[in-house]
């Protein structure tokens, strides 16, 4: 097993580049199942999530050529056959091979996710909006088989009963190929939409509104191959912004959208973090004092659930009392029992956490549970006086590329230690 080494409380200065975005990139490989010809995706993370997904596609015939952050994919040779259960049962994601499957071949045979543990996740949006285009389904142990009666998926007006950014682009996998029209209604806006639309359009897709609740869709006979650029992770940009505001002495994040993270910079402007914001970048200064704030998660352009945990730490910092809701996945507070063990006033409660501060964060043996979790750990273990252990970094190193290296080259102390 391998650890995360931190000696904390160093100051940091320099600048970060992010990578490609993790929650667009686990769509756009699986839609490239689609395509007709050669895929080009630049700007991919490295990141395990990635891995997984390379190795599905080859299981299933695909040919992939890697080199640095530029992925080509042939998709021509896939074989429609049950998808590889480990490789799944590690993967939250996996439920898109769903809908470019039955897209491309009218059936489908996947286990069932896996990925981190937030509570429920429900795939059943995903399974009705598939059922609505005229796909029936049974389930085999582990495994749910899909296939449309006619052979081919059909358009459908779809109604999401609540905001899914999963079956949002699920249901677009599914439609873009299918006969007919098919209109997605309360679809989710989240900018990873946009990405997995913009990829196929540009194979030939005829999708309308994404980034709006009302998705439009005319199938076509075939998609062509095409070159993509993966459009930046601003869950990763968040967390270096909040790590900039906990403990940096002037940090420029460099390929950041701001109009991406809009509800989260209003948040640190609400604590007093001083920044400047351009085209493509964000320079965080050196804070002096800040104060506590509420948060409340929400289906973007809201406060991305997917943040609440990286700037838990931050909150830490900040004077006075004040708390987190998280009203998409409710679990996600399982990082507070962690950060208490590192001095942290902090508590939960069934559906909120509550904190107060300021804190001076003391080293300690952590784990992570889950993946926003260990980034808030490594944050908190960058600010703490003495020596933090993070365990069960696996989940760390599925969504952050190059982590170690992107904090030493901000002056950290931080190493990936294998355990014997």
């Amino acid at each position: 097993m391998r650890k995360i080494v931190i000696n904390g409380n160093r100051p940091l200065k320099g600048e970060v580049t992010i990578s490609g975005a993790k929650n667009s990139v686990v769509a756009l490989i699986p839609a490239i199942i689609l395509a007709d010809g050669i895929v080009t995706l630049d700007g991919v993370p490295a990141i395990s999530d990635v891995d997984s997904l390379i190795d599905i596609m080859e299981t299933m015939g695909a040919s992939v050529k890697r080199n640095g952050d530029s992925l080509e994919i042939d998709p021509r040779q896939v074989k429609n056959m049950p998808m590889p259960y480990g490789k799944i049962n590690s993967l939250r994601a996996s439920y898109y091979f769903y809908g470019s499957l039955l897209g491309r071949f009218g059936m489908a045979t996947v286990g069932l996710p896996g990925g981190c543990d937030l509570g429920p996740r429900p795939i059943d949006l995903h399974l009705k909006a598939f059922e609505a285009m005229g796909a029936q389904m049974s389930q085999d142990g582990n495994a749910m088989h899909l296939e449309a009666v006619t052979g081919r998926m059909n358009g459908a007006s779809i109604y999401m009963d609540t905001v899914s950014v999963g079956a949002t682009i699920n249901t677009m996998l599914a439609a873009v190929r299918a006969s007919g029209r098919t209109v997605i209604e309360n679809a989710a806006r989240e900018p990873e939409i946009i990405d997995v639309a913009t990829l196929l359009n540009n194979m030939g897709a005829h999708i309308r509104g994404a980034g709006t609740d009302i998705i439009t869709i005319e199938g076509v006979e075939k998609l062509h191959g095409t070159r993509h650029q993966v459009i930046p992770d601003r869950i990763e940009a968040g967390t270096y912004i909040a790590l900039a505001a906990a403990i940096g002495q002037g940090i420029q994040i460099n390929n950041v959208l701001y109009e991406h993270l809009e509800g989260f910079i209003a948040k640190l402007e609400e604590m007093g973090v001083r920044m400047t914001i351009s085209e493509d970048s964000i320079y965080v200064e050196e804070q002096k004092e800040l104060k506590a704030i509420n948060i409340k998660t929400a289906p973007y352009p809201g406060f991305a659930t997917d943040l609440q945990q990286p700037i838990t730490p931050l909150l830490l910092k900040a004077k006075g009392r004040g708390f987190i809701v998280d009203t998409i996945y409710e679990k996600r507070i399982n990082h507070v029992p962690e950060l208490a063990k590192m001095a942290a006033h902090i508590s939960s409660s069934s559906h909120q956490i509550i904190y107060e501060g300021p804190n001076q964060l003391k080293g300690a043996d952590v784990k992570a549970t889950d993946l926003r979790a260990g980034a808030a750990l490594v944050i908190a273990g960058l600010m703490a006086q003495g020596q933090t252990e993070i365990r069960n970094i696996e989940f760390i190193l599925r969504g952050y590329s190059n982590i170690i290296e992107k904090l030493r080259s901000l002056g950290a102390d931080i190493e990936l230690v294998e355990e014997v």
